[in-house]
Parts: structure tokens; C-alpha cells; sequence
């Protein structure tokens, strides 16, 4: 049975097992659960795990503090306005009063907001409303790079920036035959299929050394602890590319074709003289 005094610090509660202190209210009417010295409304600490609940009542809002005992560091608060979720100190994920959700950041463009800052530049991509025409947007820094979204009634479009306004250094794409017949495209199963379908595509490493740009990785990389690190390819940056050398195919199919008719024009001529 806990036994229980009053002083002039205020009420405790003692522990009939070990006779330490188990609940104490002090005289500012703040409870401390598992210590002596409340800071705040209603404490919880276990000092043995370093674990600390501290919760305010201030202008009718609730805020709830977790921290780890000897470095002090919140990692939650919640009150009417926010949630948020600490580490070091730093809010790293909030949830607004509206609904909106930060992760990373503050930045607001739409219902979910991922953010990650480096030292002069940040990468962000935002989850807009349902009703919005982008449901993914990408930012680097204040500019928008790419976009999932809605296409029509049931599809989906998947962008990449594209506006001349963004561009410079700006030439017609010249030898596009040349770097396509470069291209090996390959049939193939992926070892992870366990139906071994065969598929159209290409191996990275050689479609890297034609169009750098649409893939990712090195050949052979692995990481520190020796595990491969495997390339991927966005078959959709090839595009311009097999546009162009179709633009330079029809070009020659034309001349063929106007000299072909030159030729049979010539043709006609003699047969009739």
C-alpha cells in the first residue's frame, strides 16, 4: 500500500516496495510521475530508459513532449495547431492545422509536402489534392521539374520539364541514324521472374554509351559493403533520339521517292519520242 505525505513542495506519493517517490504534485499543481521535480503540467520519466512525457495545458491547447532523458532532445510535440515528429531538436515531419503534411521542410504547394534541403539547393516533390491535375510534383529548388498526373477520365502522364524556356544552346539534332543503328536492343527474362517471360529492351551499360542521359548508375558499381548497386534505364529518353533518325530515314525515303518520279518522267519522255 503507497503511503503518502504533504510538505511544503506538495503532495508525494510513496512507493511502499522500494519507499522512493512515485507521484509527486507540487505546489504550482504540476504532477510528476516516476520522479520529483515536474517542468510542466503532467510528467512521466523513467530514468532508467531515459524516457520523458511532458504535457502543458496552455491556451486550452495540449502539448506533448517526448525526449530522451540525458540529451534533452524532443522528438513529438502536439497541440491544437500541429503534430510534429523531432529528431535532434528539428521538426521533421508536421502536420498542420489545415491538413497539410510536411516531411523534411516547411515548403507548401500542396496536401503532402517532401523536402531535402542541401547546402544551396533543395530537391521537393509534393502530393497535390485529389482534384488537382498534378497528384506528384517535382521541384529543384523554386522549379518545377516533373509531374505525375491525371490524364483524360483513366490515365496517367508521366513529365519531365519541357519549356523552350528552360533551354538553351538550342540546335537540330544532326547523325540520329548513325547513334541508332549504335543502339543493341536486346530479348531477354529477368532472373527475378519466376515465369522466365521473355521481353524487349536493353542491357544499361550499352544504351549508356548512346544516350548518357537515360541511364543511371555505372556498370559493375557496387557499395561498401560489396553489394552490387544495379543501373536502370528511362526508355522514354530515347525517344528523341529515334525520332530523329525516323526525320532523317523519311528525308532520304523523299529524295529517293522525287527522283524516282524524275527518272520515270524521263522514262515516259523517251517511250513517247
Amino acid at each position: 500500500m503507497a503511503l503518502t505525505k504533504v510538505g511544503k513542495e506538495g503532495i508525494t506519493g510513496i512507493s511502499n516496495s522500494s519507499d522512493a517517490a512515485a507521484i509527486t504534485i507540487d505546489s504550482s499543481e504540476r504532477v510528476c510521475i516516476g520522479g520529483t521535480s515536474p517542468s510542466q503540467k503532467f510528467v512521466v520519466t523513467n530514468a532508467g530508459a531515459n524516457n520523458i512525457v511532458m504535457c502543458e495545458n496552455s491556451l486550452a491547447s495540449i502539448q506533448m513532449f517526448m525526449q530522451a532523458g540525458g540529451s534533452g532532445g524532443t522528438v513529438g510535440t502536439l497541440t491544437n495547431h500541429q503534430i510534429q515528429l523531432l529528431t535532434n531538436n528539428t521538426a521533421r515531419m508536421t502536420i498542420g492545422d489545415s491538413g497539410v503534411v510536411y516531411i523534411g521542410g516547411s515548403t507548401t504547394r500542396a496536401k503532402v509536402n517532401v523536402e531535402r534541403n542541401d547546402a544551396s539547393s533543395y530537391n521537393y516533390a509534393s502530393i497535390s489534392v485529389s482534384n488537382q491535375p498534378d497528384h506528384f510534383v517535382f521541384f529543384n529548388d523554386s522549379t518545377q521539374t516533373g509531374s505525375i498526373a491525371r490524364s483524360g477520365g483513366s490515365g496517367v502522364s508521366y513529365n519531365t520539364s519541357s519549356d523552350y524556356r528552360l533551354k538553351e544552346a538550342v540546335v537540330d539534332m544532326t547523325g540520329a541514324i548513325d547513334r541508332v543503328k549504335a543502339l543493341a536492343p536486346k530479348r531477354f527474362n529477368f532472373i527475378a521472374d519466376p515465369d522466365d517471360t521473355t521481353v524487349d529492351g536493353f542491357l544499361a551499360h550499352e544504351a549508356q554509351a548512346v544516350v548518357p542521359e537515360a541511364v543511371t548508375g555505372t556498370k559493375d558499381e557496387v557499395d561498401a559493403d560489396g553489394d552490387a548497386v544495379m543501373q536502370g534505364i528511362d526508355q522514354s529518353k530515347l525517344v528523341p533520339l529515334l525520332t530523329g533518325a525516323l526525320r532523317e530515314a523519311i528525308a532520304k525515303i523523299e529524295t529517293l521517292d522525287t527522283q524516282r518520279a524524275d527518272l520515270e518522267a524521263r522514262l515516259a519522255a523517251l517511250e513517247s519520242a
